[in-house]
């Protein structure tokens, strides 16, 4: 047994991590000369660490966890659910009760008529399925060409082979041999970052939107497929679309014949103030996906939802092929799909959507407060989710040098102050738990308040220092 793991396991929880696990989303050489945050316990909208201290989970995990820690229903329905049937699959003509309830929930939710519910894992499988449905669907239709996929700069779709493809941020493609091909991205529809002076935000999405019409021209209208976008782009720096965006990249798409799929990951099942970021946004997809808030975050599960021509194309492909080859062992998993169940139920019985539009206005305004700080150059935000933007300079929107980890610092000093959020570069995402009261999210934005100033203390003494 290699010696690190012997000795870490006699010491701390940080240095038992530095010798065993390799992190998603991390500076490795940081981890291992700084240790991690190790969390242990959270009840309602708090997490603590293991030595005891106590944090706002200002992301809700990662964009998830909606009903906050300890929720009893949830725990009850996965313990019920363990004890009548651990495991099934539904390969093969099999199936069981509770994938069935959850799909029967899903698409009496769904903002247009969908026919359809395909279950995986996790938001990253979900896409990969996309991808694969969509090739899938134009095979069907015998037409071998259209197989592009259009995504964003700076979206965010996953991180598996096809999903980390469309997404469309560098450090995911970066060394991985990404993308894929097939793959395009059009321009990431940020107004404060990339309208033109005098720009109105209706002619920005029009310049966005001739930009789209322009790229399916020269990719050739019979090549392209479909077009992802997350009504709110989160990773990417929590960008909500600029007025009318996706009614009219909808009417290009509709042009010349491309499938709109919506990525819900983020912004479904109540964080936008709708049940979903489509019905906030007016966007009627082809195919959409969930997962995240599906169920809370207790246990991994997602859907890729399909409309009735896609769900047609199939039935003849499977036909033609003696079976639809595609499935994960845990697809509709019986105790993941019992607990998103109960998700489910609880957002309605509990009325979360009117709980969500009674205290957005509180943190939306709370946090615009900000907007004259000197180190920000914009506040976003809808609903139960908001985004900070860090610059050097407010009257040019010039950014921070990335080397200079301002945004990281921000985010050390929110956790010194017992708030944890994420800085994405020098964007800033905030998306507490859907259950947070008033008084929680006033204490929220204090902490806010705080590292903000830590951080204009830290970057005045570093010019000074220059």
């Amino acid at each position: 047994m290699d010696d690190r793991i012997t000795i870490a396991r006699g010491n701390s929880n940080a240095s038992r991590d530095i010798a065993t696990l390799l992190h998603p989303y991390t500076h490795l050489r940081k981890n291992e000369a700084e240790g991690p945050l190790v969390i242990t316990e959270g009840k309602g909208i708090y997490v603590k660490d293991d030595a005891g201290k106590e944090y706002i989970e200002g992301l809700a995990g990662l964009w998830c966890v909606s009903l906050g820690y300890g929720e009893e229903r949830l725990i009850e329905a996965a313990t019920k659910q363990m004890r009548k049937l651990p495991y099934y699959h539904i390969f093969a003509h099999k199936s069981h009760d509770v994938a069935i309830e959850l799909a029967e929930r899903l698409l009496a939710m769904t903002p247009v008529k969908m026919s359809k519910v395909f279950f995986n894992n996790s938001g990253s499988e979900a896409n990969d399925t996309v991808v694969k449905f969509v090739w899938y669907y134009n095979n069907a239709l015998n037409r071998p060409r259209k197989k592009k996929i259009i995504a964003r700069v700076k979206g965010y779709h996953g991180v598996t082979v096809a999903s980390a493809s469309l997404t469309g941020l560098p450090n995911n493609h970066l060394d991985f041999d990404l993308p894929i091909a097939n793959i395009r991205h059009a321009d990431c529809p940020h107004y404060y970052r990339y309208g033109k002076p005098g720009e109105s935000e209706e002619d920005f999405a029009s310049r966005m939107a001739e930009s789209l019409d322009a790229l399916i021209q020269r990719e050739g209208p019979d090549t392209v497929a479909a077009f992802i976008a997350e009504p709110i782009m989160g990773a990417g720096g929590v960008l909500l679309p600029p007025k009318t965006y996706f009614e009219k990249v909808q009417a290009v798409l509709k042009k010349h014949d491309v499938l709109m799929v919506a990525d819900e990951v983020i912004c479904g099942f109540g964080r936008t103030g709708n049940m979903f970021g489509c019905e906030t946004f007016g966007i009627k997809p082809d195919i959409m996906v969930v997962a995240k808030q599906l169920s809370s975050a207790y246990l991994p599960i997602s859907a890729t939802i399909i409309s009735e021509p896609l769900y047609q194309s199939f039935l003849n492909q499977s036909d033609k092929i003696g079976t639809f080859g595609h499935g994960y062992t845990y697809s509709g998993h019986p105790v993941s799909a019992a607990v998103a169940v109960e998700t489910l139920k609880i957002y309605e019985e509990r009325r979360i959507l009117d709980h969500v539009r009674k205290v957005a206005p509180r943190l939306q305004e709370g946090l615009r407060k900000f907007a004259a700080h000197p180190l920000v150059g914009e506040v976003r935000g809808i609903g139960l989710i908001a985004g900070i933007e860090l610059v050097e300079d407010k009257a040019t929107k010039r950014p921070f040098d990335p080397k200079a980890g301002i945004g990281a610092h921000f985010a050390k000093r929110a956790q010194e102050h017992g708030l944890i959020i994420r800085a994405m570069g020098e964007s800033i995402g905030i998306c507490p738990p859907l259950i947070i009261t008033e008084s929680e999210i006033d204490e929220l934005v204090k902490r806010v308040g705080k590292a903000l100033d830590d951080t204009l203390a830290f970057v005045q003494r570093s010019k000074k220092a220059a």
